[in-house]
């Protein structure tokens, strides 16, 4: 279940995109009352936008835009929207985005043509990890693409490693959709309670969340920590409420191919201008086909890398690399650069790290601190010492680490009503 599309030339891809772009042009500028503003106030003429370069003459859209102007980014009226779902926004409250039946049907395809991507056939069966509730919008575009996919779901949800292999021994799925470090914890029940893992149904997990590859695309630890005892193969996928398209591995898991019928992809740097060929930068993504809330050149915060060149699978589309970290959360520890994922992937090193947290914060000095709050059952100086050096050999660097019980570390990670364990935490005095 290739699209011709991204089978087609790159030329003929570019070509695609532009009457794409031309199309979205259009539509914002009737139906789109941020957009249409936007296009008065800086005086953009549409019909001069011919080319995806000629992107670059339009201001760029970020989350605080979205959040402080939310309901005139809406191009239908509200009796049209069929779905409500809500993403975290950077003043605080949430964004509200709306889906009618049109986007949940792109939804749907999106995902349906991901899935396929990474090997989900139709007649297989399919665990979805994830919840459904809570506006969360990835549970219900799963379950949506799974059921275009013709592929049988059984919805368990988050969490409760009994209960997940209670519904793989009896309904025996092939794939399994999850975060990553879950899939610790199931290792270590099945360990626990003597379920064979490695002769389960389970074949292949599509991991969210989560990174799984270094950016040479060699595992990352935690993806080494989970196949060095269970025998799947791990896909990444990536995915927002924002662009409501997903980039999902192949088989040759060299990044997450871009759906050319669904969305313009630009790596930008501190000055919104795209970044040379082989260098990262921010992800900033204008959507093709959204009716309810279309975004123009929408500014994700990922710092990442595209791949240009074509892939074994036969598609010619750009592909995703491994997202670096956030924008926002980029530290400057004692001159080093670093980001939030590298820092993780190093704590699950670590067997014995059981969960983690990382705190920045402003030191008196005015520069980044860091502070990581770990829970062990084997705490002990010389685990200590070793995470230090771990980081020093790694990182080149050595934050400050303390241990802490699990109970008040899950009273931090897991607070009420969170779609997501918190893992970082920022309080730096961005003032400064």
């Amino acid at each position: 279940m290739i699209p011709a599309i991204e089978k087609a030339s790159v030329e003929e891809i570019k070509q695609f995109q532009e009457e794409k772009l031309r199309e979205t042009l259009a539509y914002l500028s009737e139906y789109s009352p941020y957009y249409k503003a936007l296009f008065v106030k800086e005086k953009i003429d549409i019909n001069t936008i011919r080319t995806l370069e000629d992107l670059v003459q339009i201001p760029v859209t970020t989350k605080t835009n979205l959040q402080l102007n939310n309901d005139d980014f809406f191009c239908v009226p509200m009796h049209k929207i069929i779905d409500y779902a809500t993403t975290s926004g950077t003043l605080g409250s949430p964004v509200t985005f709306g889906l009618t039946d049109k986007d949940l049907d792109r939804l749907a395809y999106n995902e349906a043509i991901s899935f396929a991507c990474s090997g989900v056939k139709e007649g297989d069966v399919v665990q979805l990890m994830t919840t459904m509730d809570r506006r969360f919008m990835a549970g219900l575009a799963y379950f949506l693409g799974l059921r275009k996919l013709g592929v049988g779901v059984i919805r368990v949800g988050a969490g409760i490693p009994e209960l997940q292999w209670d519904s793989i021994l009896k309904y025996k799925p092939k794939y399994l959709i999850g975060v990553p470090s879950f899939l610790l914890k199931m290792i270590e029940y099945a360990e626990n309670n003597k379920i064979d893992f490695n002769a389960s149904s389970v074949k292949s997990i599509i991991c969210i969340g989560e990174t799984l590859r270094n950016q040479d695309f060699s595992p990352s630890i935690l993806a080494k920590r989970i196949t060095n005892k269970w025998n799947v193969q791990l896909f990444s996928t990536y995915a927002s409420t924002e662009m409501s398209t997903a980039f999902n591995e192949c088989e040759h898991f060299k990044g997450g191919h871009q759906h050319p019928e669904l969305i313009i992809t630009e790596v930008l740097d501190n000055e919104n201008q795209p970044v040379k060929d082989g260098e990262s930068g921010e992800l900033t993504i204008t959507t093709l086909g959204v009716e309810a809330l279309p975004l123009l050149r929408f500014k994700t915060g990922d710092i990442v890398q595209l791949h240009a060149e074509s892939c074994l699978c036969g598609r010619n589309t750009s592909r995703l690399g491994p997202v670096v970290g956030r924008k926002q959360h980029m530290i400057k520890y004692k001159g080093t650069t670093l980001y939030p994922p590298a820092m993780h992937d190093l704590l699950r090193f670590f067997e014995d790290v059981q969960s983690h947290l990382i705190e920045v914060s402003t030191n008196d000095l005015g520069t980044d601190e860091i502070l990581i709050k770990i829970a062990s059952d084997n705490a002990s100086e010389e685990l200590m010492k070793d995470i230090k050096n771990h980081f020093r050999a790694k990182l080149r660097v050595t934050p400050k680490v303390e241990f802490i019980s699990q109970e008040l570390l899950n009273k931090i990670a897991f607070p009420a009503m969170s779609r997501k364990p918190i893992t970082f935490i920022d309080n730096r005095d961005l003032s400064i």
